[in-house]
């Protein structure tokens, strides 16, 4: 196939996605707007963008961002930090300053991400388990919650804390809705749970117009190297909800005794502040990428998902290969149409706290940070590949013509 006929595939679909590519951009100026309401609500100033060192009592930019992404998110209170070094560790810092010996946690939506399976069961290894907590869990029945199977659940006194994975993770499934999220939280309600509804936030920050701490859930969680850091936070996670949860997470965060009234950051938080502004149009761009880049490998005959003719609920995109040869081939594609370390040639490898061997494309000009142009997957049948990101669409539309010349020599 020719550079003409890919660029045709291209100029046909982007024409076919025009109603969804729309859609999007108003979701993305409505998120805009209450951005920047927030912002003008806390008096954002220069002063905030500051450096601070060793205790960073008084730090008025770390306590101005926390008040920031609390108003964002519709929530209480949050914290904000680069010490958070991850969603991962977003997650367990919450989860471990939820729960306590001879408590549960229960997934209402599956089995949390790969790298939260240690986190929750691991042996010896200063896991939730070490510690006496257990973990149950019920699947989606049909992409949607098995409401007699989380009544059930929920009769378990022990259950503290509900747990719901809004994106995909390795599955193929649409991520939830703010929706589903909000009529899930309600039916945990009535069904008489008083503990917290914590949601797993990753991917899903700004795609549509509002959050879960906004639909029913006490606490959400993610990282700043996704959708809310816009691109240039350089690492870093939040977790917002009610100020109850939010300060016991504190002292695990830090220390039970000194909570949130410490934490310097010597770089200054201008970063911060500057990416959570450019996210919601950020996360926009990313969204329309991976459309296009959907409608075009569907075009050849690829499954993907979710359908591209709906609007997505996060940013990640599910692509499943015939063989292994097919799907090493995207993911070095997506390599070497990124602006950084492309004449780098991937190969599989054993990545920490995955179960199988990981192929990653991260051209990123952040380490990782899925919210540029990226894609990985685990190395497995059925061969699927999870793309997401993209600063710029037209980024995206660089990388899929790249992409389309590399794959089609192996269709």
């Amino acid at each position: 196939m020719n550079a003409i006929d890919i660029e045709k595939i291209i100029a046909e679909s982007e024409e076919e996605l025009s109603a969804q590519f729309k859609a999007l951009e108003k979701i993305a100026y409505s998120n805009q707007c209450r951005v920047m309401e927030a912002f003008q609500k806390s008096k954002i100033a220069l002063r905030h963008f500051a450096a601070s060192s060793g205790y960073g009592y008084g730090d008025e930019g770390r306590d101005t961002l926390n008040a920031l992404f609390a108003d964002i998110f519709g929530a209480e209170a949050a914290l904000v930090s680069p010490n958070i070094l991850s969603g991962t560790h977003a997650l367990t810092v919450g989860l471990f300053g939820l729960l306590r010996t001879g408590d549960t946690l229960f997934s209402v939506s599956g089995n949390p991400y790969d790298t939260l399976q240690e986190v929750i069961g691991g042996k010896d290894i200063g896991s939730l388990a070490d510690f006496g907590i257990s973990f149950k869990k019920c699947e989606l029945k049909n992409g949607d919650f098995d409401t007699d199977a989380i009544r059930e659940g929920l009769s378990d006194r022990t259950v503290k804390v509900v747990f719901i994975q809004r994106s995909r993770g390795y599955e193929w499934r649409d991520a939830l809705s703010e929706e589903k999220i909000r009529k899930i939280c309600s039916f945990v309600r009535s069904c008489g749970f008083t503990g917290c509804i914590f949601v797993d936030n990753c991917y899903g920050e700004f795609v549509e117009t509002s959050e879960p701490t906004q639909n029913g859930a006490d606490i959400c969680v993610g990282s700043l190297i996704k959708n809310p850091g816009g691109g240039i936070a350089p690492t870093g996670g939040y977790i917002v909800g009610k100020r109850e949860y939010v300060d016991k997470i504190a002292g695990r965060l830090t220390a039970p005794s000194i909570g949130a009234e410490v934490g310097s950051y010597a770089y200054g938080y201008q970063y911060f502040y500057e990416g959570v502004f450019l996210a919601p149009h950020v996360v926009c761009q990313a969204l329309k990428g991976g459309l296009l880049i959907g409608a075009c490998l569907e075009k050849l005959g690829f499954e993907s998902s979710p359908s591209v003719k709906s609007l997505p609920y996060d940013i990640t995109r599910a692509i499943r290969f015939n063989t292994r040869e097919e799907l090493i081939a995207f993911i070095q594609a997506v390599q070497e149409a990124s602006p950084v370390d492309s004449f780098v040639t991937l190969e599989p490898w054993d990545m920490p706290g995955y179960q199988e061997q990981v192929i990653m494309a991260a051209g990123t000009f952040v380490q990782g940070a899925s919210i540029e142009l990226s894609a990985d997957a685990p190395v497995k049948e059925p061969y699927i590949a999870y793309f997401q990101g993209g600063l710029t669409y037209e980024h995206c539309r660089y990388a899929l013509s790249k992409i389309l010349g590399k794959i089609c020599k192996n269709v």
